[in-house]
């Protein structure tokens, strides 16, 4: 078994693909139980290669390893300043390896390789090297008390933190958690989606590579038994997760248990509200990627366009025009936009919303017959009313429903009117409309004639079922620490 596994971990090397192991303690090795499972490539739905697939065993594994680094290693012991630049390291080496980083980005999520080097990198690089300077600003503060004595707050790592990430975005959505949980000082065993591990091995190698000490970044490959475990394991000290609501609910749950603390961000149904007194052409420009931006899986898509009744007729025009020309292909091709769904069963979940009937079809509907990949075609479903699951539902794939309005309270009650509250947006001339609308949107962001700005200083998390905590920005840190109060007494009794 061994000599089998290190073929094959050397088979994948040469091939460009990182080992398809689990990476525990700073070593590579195969799961407890030898199973492996198929990373296919969505773009013509053959598979790439296979990995390990973790099981309770090895994420206790990954669990202790973590532990032993936290409680004994140096990483929660070195100063802010030492983690800082070993963070930075890891952004001036993945800037070395974009290209690479890049290409298994696109290989296993079906996205454009032109996105993955433009967005996907960019973003990643920019955590680490937002977090590497902001390591050395955690500070607690002196306090004023009416006991005579010397009173100050000190903020501590939290320990062990469990990662686990979706397959829209691998690696910005697990280092939007792992960059703040290191900079802060925690050890960190981080689950991604099974579907898309590659680069969640390379990012570990690679931390290796920059400095980080044995068993402060492990990654354990796998599906449903390797997220539930790490979910409820006793030794682990924080949950951060990325994904569906309903999963979300489940982890939480699981996590309650041993009273575990987690920050969620879920699911999402943003409203793009279009007033009449707007430029409808720029408009419509941040509206179409705004809902085909990585085929439509991206939490914050901007799936519900919100009409007013005088210039919808004008928008459903221009948008059918625009999506039309929206290029759709092979991920390599530079000029491709739209690529394939990451799965099949996410292509079939597109289809059987579209088969509900529910709207107008102006444009798209179906899926794209090419080699055999998972495409389904930019959507645009109008008159659909409020109640319909397409509207209510997050169907995460590259389709936009669109419901006209006469007034303002009519937007900001469709705006408002799902279980999720992630993101929301809105396109006026009118600066006191665009303020006075956004503080009544529930939304944890919302953005002003635009859309999808994000940064790495800017925090992002939802309202209602889209979550809780935030990521990005100091808030973010905040979720990897916790506050510590020490007294000293100076009166002469000790009281």
């Amino acid at each position: 078994m061994e000599r089998r596994s290190t073929a094959i971990a050397e088979r994948q090397t040469e091939r460009g693909l990182p080992p398809g192991q689990l990476f525990i303690d700073g070593g590579w090795r195969d799961a407890a139980e030898g199973r492996r499972r198929d990373v296919i490539d969505p773009a013509n739905n053959q598979v790439v290669t296979t990995v390990a697939e973790a099981g309770e065993q090895d994420v206790d594994a990954a669990v202790d390893a973590a532990r032993r680094a936290y409680d004994e290693g140096p990483w929660p012991r070195m100063s802010g300043r030492e983690r800082g630049a070993l963070l930075l390291r890891v952004a001036a080496l993945l800037e070395e390896h974009r290209d690479e980083f890049a290409r298994l980005e696109s290989l296993h999520t079906g996205k454009p390789l032109m996105i993955a080097q433009t967005v996907d990198l960019r973003d990643t690089i920019d955590h680490f090297t937002y977090y590497g300077g902001l390591a050395d600003q955690i500070e607690g503060a002196t306090r004023s008390i009416r006991t005579p004595g010397f009173a100050y707050t000190l903020k501590e790592p939290l320990g062990v933190v469990g990662a686990i990430t979706p397959y829209n975005f691998p690696l910005i959505l697990s280092t939007t958690k792992i960059a703040p949980a290191l900079a802060a000082g925690n050890t960190v065993v981080h689950k991604p989606a099974a579907e898309c591990p590659l680069t969640a091995l390379r990012l570990a190698q690679l931390c290796t590579e920059a400095g980080l000490p044995a068993g402060v970044l492990n990654v354990v490959t796998g599906g449903k038994d390797a997220g539930a475990a790490l979910s409820r394991h006793p030794g682990v000290d924080k949950i951060a997760f990325t994904g569906s609501t309903r999963v979300g609910a489940s982890i939480a749950a699981a996590a309650a248990a041993t009273v575990t603390p987690t920050t969620m961000e879920l699911g999402g149904k943003a409203a793009h509200i279009i007033f009449d007194d707007a430029d409808i052409a720029a408009a419509v420009d941040a509206v179409v990627p705004g809902f085909v931006f990585n085929s439509g899986q991206f939490c914050m898509a901007g799936s519900r366009l919100l009409v007013q009744r005088s210039c919808y007729d004008s928008v459903l025009a221009r948008l059918r025009d625009a999506v039309a020309r929206v290029p759709v292909g092979d991920p390599c091709d530079p000029h491709t936009i739209v690529g394939p769904l990451a799965t099949r069963q996410r292509l079939e979940s597109v289809e059987h919303y579209l088969a509900l009937g529910e709207g107008r079809i102006v444009i798209g509907g179906h899926r794209i017959d090419r080699n055999g990949g998972h495409y389904f075609a930019p959507t645009v479903v109008a008159d659909v009313p409020h109640d319909a699951r397409i509207v209510q539902e997050e169907v995460f794939g590259p389709v936009l429903t669109v419901q006209p309005f006469d007034t303002e309270d009519e937007a900001v009650r469709l705006a408002n009117g799902t279980r999720y509250g992630l993101a929301a947006g809105l396109h006026t001339r009118d600066v006191a409309r665009a303020h006075r609308i956004a503080g009544r949107l529930r939304s944890g962001i919302v953005w002003i004639n635009s859309w999808a700005v994000l940064d790495s200083a800017l925090p992002f998390g939802g309202y209602k079922q889209s979550g809780y905590g935030r990521e990005h920005g100091p808030e973010a840190l905040d979720n990897y620490l916790q506050v510590k109060s020490v007294f000293v007494p100076t009166s002469a009794d000790g009281h």
